[in-house]
């Protein structure tokens, strides 16, 4: 008796995800997902996307033809600004920052409006290449102070 039960609640279920066109997926992490804007050219930005994805966080991407106003709305400083921006669990990601970073900011929860690395470093997340240079990974906050949150040595 048991047993058919849960077979009918299973079939129950399955219609109604069909019906609704919902698709359940388990996922395979506890990162919240991030929503990305960025050009509709740049690839980049798409390259880092799947750096993201890749590390197992689940991913939007909204094309903006101004992202100059998206980064004013959200309040990112022009000096540390970058090609895309993200938004995730309350904190903006500016630019090529890696996906251990990313983690580090949700895990340790800082004071702190988000985290961004300034220009388009050759050797980031998205801009691989030669000749790759050391670079920052920047704090900043609504008033545009910043601090340094990690060096990147490669």
């Amino acid at each position: 008796m048991k047993r058919s039960i849960s077979l009918t609640l299973l079939v129950v279920g399955l219609g109604a995800v069909v019906a609704t066109g919902v698709v359940l997926q388990p996922t395979s992490n506890d990162q919240p997902s991030m929503v990305v804007y960025k050009a509709p050219t740049c690839g980049c930005c798409v390259k880092w996307v799947e750096h993201m994805e890749n590390a197992g966080f689940e991913v939007e991407t909204r094309d903006m033809r101004d992202m100059g106003a998206i980064k004013s709305q959200l309040g990112v400083p022009r000096t540390v600004g970058s090609c895309h921006t993200a938004v995730i669990d309350g904190y903006i990601i500016e630019g090529h920052v890696s996906p251990e970073h990313v983690e580090r900011l949700l895990e340790e929860r800082p004071d702190t409006r988000g985290i961004a690395v300034p220009g388009m470093p050759i050797g980031s997340p998205g801009m691989e290449g030669p000749n790759a240079q050391p670079y920052d990974v920047v704090t900043f906050d609504e008033n545009g102070s910043t601090g340094v949150f990690a060096r990147v040595e490669l």
